[in-house]
C-alpha cells in the first residue's frame, strides 16, 4: 500500500490540508475562543480574523504505553544510592521541581498557551456554523441561491484525501508501458541474440561481453522507471452547482429613541451586524430592509441604519406599520419568505404596546416565517415585553429574548437562529 503526502505549499507557505485538520480536531476550543472574541470587539471589527489561544494541555499528543499483563523482559537502570525501604527526602524549596509540563521562567512569561491566527473566512465559518433561517420554505424558485456539491470528473491537482487510486494506478501503468515497452522489446532481441552467439562455435568473447553490457544497461534503464510519479496522480474533482431555492427578505427594526443610550445602541448594532454578516454570507441575493424608528419610522440604507445619530421619542407601532406597508407593496407572502428582527430597550408609550400586539397578531405574524424580538435592558420588563411574551405563548413563529450585557449577544443570536430539528 502506498501513502501519498501532498507537500506542496499553499498561501504563505502553509498547508491548507493540515490547517483544516487542526481546526477540525480542536473545533470546540476554537469555537469557544471565537464566541468570546465577539463580545470583546468593536462594531467595526466584528468581521475580521482572530488570534486564537489554546491551552497547551489541550493539544498534547496521545501517548501509547504497554498495558498490564503478558510476559516481558525489561532492563532497568542501576541504583547505587538507595535500598529497599529507604525514605527519599523532599526536594528543597525553590528547586523548581514543579509537576507542570510548562517550562519555568524568571521573567514572568511562560508557554502555557498555543497561539495561532485564523482568517476572516475561517472566523465567520466557525461563528455561523449550524445556524439557519427557521421555517424557510420554497415559495418561488428563484433569487435565493444555494449550492450543491457534485462529482465533476477528475483533475491532476487536489488534496491527498481526494486521490483516486484506480485512476492513478492506471495512469502509472500506461506511463510505465510507454517508457519501457521499447526497451523491453530491445532487451528481448539482445537476449535472443546472446543465446545464438553463445551457441555459435568460434564466437569472439569480446562480442558476447559487449552484448551482455548492453543487456545490463537496458535492464538498469527499465528498473529506473518509477512505479508512480506525480504526473500519474489523479484526484476526484468536486464542483458546486447552483440549485434553485426560496427567496427571502429580512426586516431589521431598530429603536433609536432617546431612551436608548449609547451603550444600548452599540449592543443593538452588534446584534444587527452579526445578523447582516450571517445573512450575506449564508444566503445569496437575500434582501434586507432596514427600518429605524422613534416616534416615526423610516426606511434607511445600511450605512444610515448603523451610523445615523437621529433620536427622539418612542412609538414602536410606527415601525410595525411601515414594515407591513413595505411587505404588502414589494414582498407578497405567497412569493417570499418573510423574516423580521426587532431590537429595543422595551420603552414605549403605554397605550401603544397593545397596538403593537394587535398589529403583530393580525397583520404580521400570519405572514412571516419567523419574528424575533430582542430587548436590551437591565431594568424590569415593561408593557411591550409582556405583550410580545403573550404572543410567544400563542404562536410558534415568534421568539422573545433578553440581552443584559454584551456577553449575551452571541448566545442569544445562536439561540434565535439555531438549526431546527427535522
Amino acid at each position: 500500500m502506498a501513502n501519498f503526502i501532498d507537500r506542496r505549499l499553499n498561501a504563505k507557505g502553509k498547508s491548507t490540508v493540515n490547517r483544516q485538520r487542526f481546526i477540525n480536531r480542536y473545533k470546540q476550543q476554537i469555537k469557544k475562543a471565537v464566541s468570546d472574541a465577539v463580545t470583546r470587539r468593536s462594531v467595526t471589527d466584528v468581521d475580521k480574523g482572530e488570534k486564537i489561544s489554546i491551552p497547551t494541555r489541550d493539544i498534547s499528543e496521545p501517548l501509547f504505553r504497554q498495558g498490564k499483563g503478558g510476559v516481558r523482559d525489561r532492563v532497568h537502570p542501576g541504583n547505587d544510592q538507595f535500598t529497599h525501604g529507604d525514605k527519599i527526602d523532599r526536594p528543597p524549596a525553590g528547586s523548581g521541581g514543579g509537576s507542570g509540563k510548562g517550562e519555568a521562567s524568571d521573567s514572568g512569561e511562560g508557554d502555557d498557551d498555543f497561539v495561532f491566527d485564523i482568517s476572516k473566512d475561517e472566523y465567520l465559518e466557525l461563528l455561523f456554523e449550524d445556524l439557519e433561517l427557521p421555517n424557510l420554505q420554497k415559495n418561488r424558485l428563484n433569487k435565493l441561491v444555494e449550492y450543491q456539491v457534485y462529482r465533476a470528473g477528475f483533475t491532476n491537482d487536489g488534496v491527498p484525501a481526494n486521490i483516486n487510486i484506480v485512476r492513478s494506478l492506471r495512469s502509472s501503468l500506461a506511463r510505465r508501458i510507454a517508457m519501457s515497452a521499447g526497451k523491453k522489446k530491445r532487451l528481448k532481441e539482445l537476449e535472443q541474440k546472446l543465446i545464438e552467439l553463445e551457441n555459435m562455435p568460434g564466437t569472439k568473447a569480446e562480442l558476447i561481453l559487449d552484448l551482455k553490457n548492453q543487456i545490463e544497461e537496458l535492464k538498469q534503464k527499465i528498473a529506473r522507471v518509477p512505479f508512480i510519479d506525480t504526473f500519474d496522480l489523479r484526484f476526484n474533482n468536486f464542483s458546486k452547482r447552483e440549485i434553485p431555492s426560496s427567496q427571502a427578505v429580512m426586516f431589521c427594526l431598530m429603536d433609536v429613541s432617546g431612551s436608548m443610550d449609547q451603550a444600548t445602541k452599540e449592543m443593538a448594532k452588534r446584534f444587527y451586524i452579526l445578523l447582516y454578516l450571517f445573512l450575506t454570507r449564508t444566503y445569496k441575493n437575500l434582501e434586507v430592509v432596514y427600518i429605524r424608528h422613534h416616534t416615526q419610522a423610516k426606511e434607511v440604507d445600511e450605512h444610515e441604519f448603523f451610523y445615523s445619530q437621529e433620536t427622539g421619542g418612542t412609538i414602536v407601532s410606527s415601525a410595525l406599520k411601515l414594515m407591513h406597508e413595505i411587505q404588502q407593496a414589494r414582498y407578497p407572502a405567497n412569493e417570499w419568505n418573510i423574516y423580521a428582527a426587532q431590537a429595543s430597550d422595551g420603552d414605549n408609550w403605554a397605550d401603544d404596546s397593545p397596538t403593537c400586539k394587535q398589529l403583530l397578531e393580525q397583520k404580521i405574524l400570519p405572514l412571516v416565517r419567523y419574528y424575533s424580538y430582542i430587548e436590551i435592558t437591565n431594568r424590569a420588563h415593561q408593557t411591550l415585553w409582556h405583550e410580545y411574551e403573550s404572543l410567544q405563548r400563542q404562536y410558534a413563529n415568534i421568539a422573545v429574548q433578553h440581552i443584559r450585557q454584551a456577553e449575551d449577544i452571541y448566545p442569544v443570536f445562536r439561540e434565535l437562529f439555531k438549526k431546527q430539528a427535522v
